[in-house]
């Protein structure tokens, strides 16, 4: 195989990878999204740090076990998280509720 090749089935995997995230981002967020109706309907803070401070540590304990820097892992969690919590405050608005 010619590196040209091989840079061509790499892209393609990576292609393959990023259509991937795209779609488990998208599950991802339509399970929290029915998480913050539920908290709004409810009366719920948007956040929930404890939550967070578990999950962040289980993921950088995935990502070490995955040979991932557990740094790059919890930064993109935390992006996730602070997306969530904005989609939340959002629908709490909407439902008339609290917004933190």
């Amino acid at each position: 195989m010619t590196p040209k090749e091989q840079l061509l089935q790499y892209r393609q995997s990576i292609d393959n990878l990023d259509a991937a995230l795209v779609h488990i981002l998208a599950e991802r967020f339509r399970c929290t999204k029915a998480v913050g109706h539920l908290k709004a309907e409810h009366d719920l803070p948007p956040a929930d740090p404890a939550r967070e401070e578990q999950q962040i540590s289980r993921l950088r304990d995935l990502a070490k076990s995955a040979d991932l820097d557990p740094d790059f892992a919890e930064t993109f969690l935390n992006f996730i998280i602070k997306e969530v919590i904005r989609h939340h405050e959002q629908i709490a608005a909407q439902h008339g509720g609290q917004e933190k």
